[in-house]
C-alpha cells in the first residue's frame, strides 16, 4: 500500500493540463444540439402530430398511440442522424441514481433483412426487471415486472459515451400494480398539485393566470481528486469519503481558495464537461472555486422543477464521466473530507405565471405585492407547518455529517427573511385585525406594502447559515445534500406548499361569505398565518448553540440522525397530506420509507467494514513496521552502552503506538461485534436505529486512534494518501 501511496503521488504530480484551443464556435451554436426540444420536434414532425404532443406536455393529457408512433418515428429519424445506435429509457429509481437499459433501433425483418425499427409502444412503454430494484416491501424479489412510461414534458437527449451514441428517453418507474418506484412520478403530481392550487389563487389578482411552473435553479458543490490518489484510498473508493485521515496543516483557514483562481487542470476539466452539458441542453451559467480547498460549484439558470432535476442528475452523470478524461473524480459526497466544509445542493425554487409573473417578486403597485406576500407568506406558512417533513427530504447518512457543521445549516428548519421584510410582517399582523379595517389603515398598509421593492432592493441579504433563506425573488433550500436526487425535497416543497395554498383559497372564500372585502380578507388571512409561523423566522446565526437553546424554547425541532427523521414519513399527518394532493399513497410512504432506512443501515455497515478492513490490513501493520524499526533502534543503542535517557523520546513513542494499536484493534473488534448483531434486527427502523446508535457511535473513536498513528508513524510507511496530497494536489 505504501508504494501503491506513492505511485499515486507520482502520478499525480506529473499530470499536464490538457492544452486546447478556442474553436471560436459560441455556446449559442450548440447548446441543445443532442436534445430533441421543441424546435428539433418542430423539425420532424408534421404541425398535427406536433401540436397535439405539444398540448399534451401543457394539459398533462396522455398522448394518443397513432401521435406516439409518428414522434416515435421522427425521433429515430433524428437520433440516427445524429449517429445513435441505441435508445433507452432513462428513469431515476429509488437508489439515488439513474437507470437505463440499452435496446438497438436494429431488428431482423421478413426473409432475415436487417432494418431500423422504433415503435410508438417502444417510446411509450418498456417493462425493465425491476426485482432489483428498492421497492419497499412492495412487490416480491421474485415478481421482476415494472413498467416505465415516457415523460414527454422531459425531452429526449442523445448520450455520448466513449464511441456510442444513445437516445435517452425520460420515464416515470412503476410497479405492476402501479405504485410509484422512482422519484419523477411523485414529483410531477406535486407539481400538478402546485399548479392547481397556485392557479386558483392568483385568479385574486390576475384572471389571465392559467398555469403556475414552479421554477427551480440547483447550485451543485463537488470536490475533486486525482484519479490516482482516489484510488489508492479504499474508503473515498467504497463509501464517497475518508473514514481515516489526519488534518492539514493548511486547510481552508486562509480563505484564500474562494473564488480564487481556478487551477488550469480544473478548468480544462470544467470547460469539457460544460461543452457536454451544454449539447444536452443544461443551462449551466456559474462555475468557481468553492470555500474547501479542491472543492468547487456551478450553476445553472432557472428551469422549470421537473427539468431541472432531470438536468442536475444528468449533470452529475455527464461530470463523472468527464472527469476520467482528465485524471479526476468527482467527490459528490456531503463530507468527503472531515475538518473542512462539506458540498451541498442548493435549491433556488420560485413560481412562474404563464404570463411570466414570478409569483415570489414584487411589483409596482400594492396589488401586485399583496399577491408576492400571498405566496411569500404563504410559503412560510407551509414550510412551519412541515418543517419536519422538509428536514426527511433531506435526510441521509452523507447528509448528516454535513448538517450543523461550520459550513452547513443545522438540522433545524427555520426561514430567514432579512430585517426589513420581518419588520413588514411585524406591521400587517399589528395594524391588521379581525373587525373591519379603517379606510386610514387600508391607506398605511397599501403604502408601505408598495415600499417592498425598495426593501427587497437595498436590504435583503443571504444567511449562510440558514437552511430556508429568502433571497429576493425565490427561497434558497440550502440543507440539501449533493449527492441527493433533488426530486426527493422538491416533491415536499411543492406538495406542502399547494396544500397550503389551498388552505388560504377556502379560508378567504369563507371570509368572502361574509361579506368581507377581498384585500382585507387575504390580508386577514395573511396576518393569521404571520402570527402562527412566526417561530420559525430567524435572523441570527444558525451555528451558534445559542439557536439551539432558542429554537427549543419556540418549540422547533432538531432531529440531528436520519433514522429519527424519516419517521415523519409514516405519521399520519404525512399520510393525510400526501393522500389529500394525490401524491404518495399510504403504501408508497410506507415503501419510501423502509427503502430509506435500509439504504441508511447499508450506507453504515459499508463504511464500518471498510473501517475494520482498513485498519487491520493497512493501518495497524504500518504502525507495527515503524514500531519494530525504533525497537530495533533502541535495542541497538543499548546494546553499545548508550544511556536510557538519550533514546527516552523513541521509547515513549513505542509505548503511544502500542496504546493506539490496542485502541483501535478494541475498537474494530467492537464494530465487527455490533454488525454481528445489527445484521440479525429484522425490523428496517430498528435496524437502522441500531446502526446509528451501536455500530457508527465507534467511528470517531477509531479514527482518532488512527490520526494519531499517522502523525507519530515515519511518512514513507504511511500506507494511505494524506490530507495535504489529495487537497492540494491540482
Amino acid at each position: 500500500m505504501t508504494t501503491m501511496r506513492f505511485r499515486a503521488l507520482e502520478s499525480a504530480i506529473s499530470r499536464v493540463p490538457e492544452k486546447r484551443i478556442s474553436s471560436g464556435v459560441k455556446i449559442s451554436d450548440y447548446f441543445g444540439s443532442n436534445v430533441f426540444d421543441k424546435d428539433t420536434m418542430q423539425k420532424f414532425l408534421s404541425k398535427e402530430p406536433f401540436n397535439s404532443v405539444m398540448s399534451a406536455i401543457e394539459s398533462g393529457q396522455q398522448i394518443d398511440r397513432k401521435v406516439a408512433e409518428q414522434v416515435a418515428s421522427s425521433m429515430k429519424a433524428w437520433a440516427m442522424s445524429k449517429g445513435a445506435s441505441h435508445y433507452t429509457h432513462w428513469f431515476q429509481p429509488l437508489t439515488g441514481l439513474t437507470a437505463e437499459k440499452h435496446d438497438s433501433f436494429f431488428e431482423l425483418a421478413e426473409g432475415n433483412k436487417a432494418i431500423e425499427n422504433f415503435s410508438g409502444s417502444a417510446l411509450v412503454q418498456q417493462e425493465p426487471d425491476a426485482s432489483s430494484f428498492p421497492s419497499g416491501g412492495i412487490r416480491n424479489t421474485f415478481e421482476a415486472r415494472g413498467y416505465t412510461a415516457w415523460d414527454p414534458s422531459s425531452p429526449a437527449f442523445i448520450m455520448e459515451s466513449g464511441n456510442g451514441k444513445t437516445l435517452c428517453i425520460p420515464t416515470i418507474f412503476v410497479s405492476y400494480t402501479g405504485e410509484t418506484l422512482d422519484y419523477k412520478a411523485p414529483l410531477l403530481k406535486a407539481l400538478h398539485a402546485l399548479d392547481k392550487a397556485a392557479v386558483d389563487v392568483c385568479q385574486y389578482f390576475d384572471k389571465n393566470v392559467t398555469h403556475v411552473n414552479a421554477t427551480l435553479g440547483i447550485e451543485q458543490e463537488y470536490f475533486l481528486i486525482d484519479l490516482a490518489l482516489y484510488n489508492a484510498r479504499p474508503d473515498l473508493l467504497l463509501t464517497g469519503r475518508t473514514l481515516f485521515g489526519n488534518a492539514s496543516a493548511k486547510g481552508q483557514q486562509l480563505e484564500d481558495h474562494y473564488f480564487g483562481s481556478i487551477p488550469e487542470r480544473v478548468y480544462a476539466f470544467m470547460y469539457d464537461f460544460e461543452v457536454e452539458a451544454f449539447k444536452l441542453g443544461i443551462p449551466l451559467k456559474t462555475r468557481h472555486n468553492e470555500v474547501a480547498p479542491s472543492q468547487f460549484e456551478c450553476a445553472p439558470v432557472f428551469e422549470e422543477t421537473n427539468l431541472a432535476v432531470d438536468h442536475n442528475q444528468l449533470l452529475m452523470d455527464v461530470m463523472e464521466k468527464v472527469a476520467r478524461r482528465h485524471d479526476f473524480k468527482v467527490l459528490f459526497h456531503e463530507k468527503p473530507y472531515a475538518g473542512i466544509n462539506g458540498s451541498g445542493k442548493h435549491n433556488n425554487w420560485s413560481m412562474i405565471t404563464n404570463t411570466g409573473k414570478n409569483l415570489l417578486s414584487p411589483g409596482k403597485t400594492p396589488k401586485t405585492n399583496l399577491q408576492f406576500l400571498t405566496f411569500f407568506i404563504n410559503t412560510i406558512k407551509a414550510v412551519y407547518d412541515h418543517a419536519d417533513l422538509l428536514r426527511a427530504s433531506i435526510a441521509s447518512a452523507p447528509n448528516d455529517h454535513r448538517l450543523g457543521a461550520n459550513e452547513a445549516p443545522p438540522a433545524i428548519m427555520s426561514i430567514f427573511l432579512g430585517s426589513q421584510l420581518s419588520v413588514l410582517l411585524d406591521e400587517i399582523e399589528t395594524k391588521v385585525s379581525s373587525r373591519k379595517m379603517t379606510a386610514e389603515e387600508k391607506t398605511d398598509v397599501k403604502l408601505n406594502i408598495g415600499k417592498i421593492p425598495e426593501i427587497l432592493l437595498d436590504n435583503t441579504d443571504r444567511n449562510r447559515t440558514s437552511p430556508f433563506a429568502f433571497t429576493g425573488n425565490k427561497f434558497e433550500f440550502r440543507a440539501v445534500g449533493s449527492s441527493a436526487n433533488c426530486a426527493s425535497a422538491m416533491l415536499v416543497l411543492n406538495t406542502i406548499v399547494a396544500n397550503q395554498l389551498t388552505d388560504f383559497k377556502k379560508e378567504v372564500e369563507e371570509l368572502l361569505t361574509k361579506n368581507v372585502e377581498k384585500s382585507e380578507a387575504i390580508l386577514r388571512t395573511l396576518r393569521s398565518y404571520i402570527v402562527t409561523s412566526k417561530n420559525i423566522r430567524f435572523e441570527g446565526n444558525g451555528y451558534g448553540e445559542e439557536w439551539v437553546k432558542e429554537a427549543k424554547r419556540r418549540g422547533l425541532s432538531n432531529i440531528k440522525t436520519t433514522p429519527l427523521a424519516l419517521d415523519v414519513y409514516v405519521s399520519k399527518k404525512a399520510k393525510q397530506l400526501f393522500e389529500h394532493s394525490g401524491v404518495l399513497t399510504d403504501r408508497e410512504l410506507e415503501a419510501r420509507h423502509e427503502i430509506l432506512l435500509e439504504t441508511y443501515a447499508k450506507k453504515i455497515d459499508i463504511e464500518a467494514r471498510v473501517s475494520v478492513d482498513m485498519v487491520l490490513n493497512s493501518i495497524i501493520p504500518a504502525a507495527i513496521k515503524y514500531q519494530n524499526k525504533l525497537i530495533f533502534n533502541v535495542k541497538g543503542m543499548r546494546d553499545i552502552g548508550i544511556k536510557q535517557d538519550n533514546y527516552a523520546t523513541q521509547v515513549e513513542i513505542i509505548e503511544k503506538i502500542s496504546a493506539h494499536i490496542s485502541g483501535i484493534k478494541d475498537c474494530a473488534d467492537k464494530i465487527s461485534n455490533e454488525l454481528d448483531k445489527a445484521s440479525a434486527v429484522e425490523h428496517a427502523r430498528e435496524r437502522a436505529v441500531y446502526y446509528c446508535d451501536k455500530v457508527k457511535r465507534y467511528f470517531d473513536e477509531i479514527r482518532n486512534h488512527a490520526d494519531i498513528l499517522e502523525q507519530l508513524i515515519e511518512d514513507e510507511l504511511w500506507p494511505l494518501p494524506k490530507y495535504r496530497e489529495m487537497l492540494f494536489i491540482k
